[in-house]
């Protein structure tokens, strides 16, 4: 199934959309839950303002990305990367 230039709200309900490539989508205010993501790739995306809650993060990877403001349990990860410098 191909969407091209849809500008409407979309319900999507116990589908296996594995495979699939999203590219220029706008998903502002979109709402995530029970997903699995195993082995998804994430790129050049703005996640300002973006919400992960109980999730499981094993192996997961952050690279080159702009972290002002970002927590972790509330501590500011630009706190936890300088203290981890610092000790090295």
């Amino acid at each position: 199934m191909k969407l091209f230039q849809v500008a409407e709200p979309l319900e999507v309900v116990s589908c296996d959309l594995s495979g699939s490539s999203f590219h220029d989508v706008n998903l502002s205010g979109v709402k995530l839950e029970n997903i699995k993501l195993t082995g998804a790739h994430l790129e050049d995306i703005n996640a300002t303002g973006l919400a992960i809650e109980n999730a499981n993060l094993t192996n997961a990877s952050i690279t080159d990305c702009t972290l002002d403001g970002m927590t972790i349990n509330g501590i500011l990860v630009t706190n936890l990367l300088a203290a981890y410098l610092a000790g090295k």
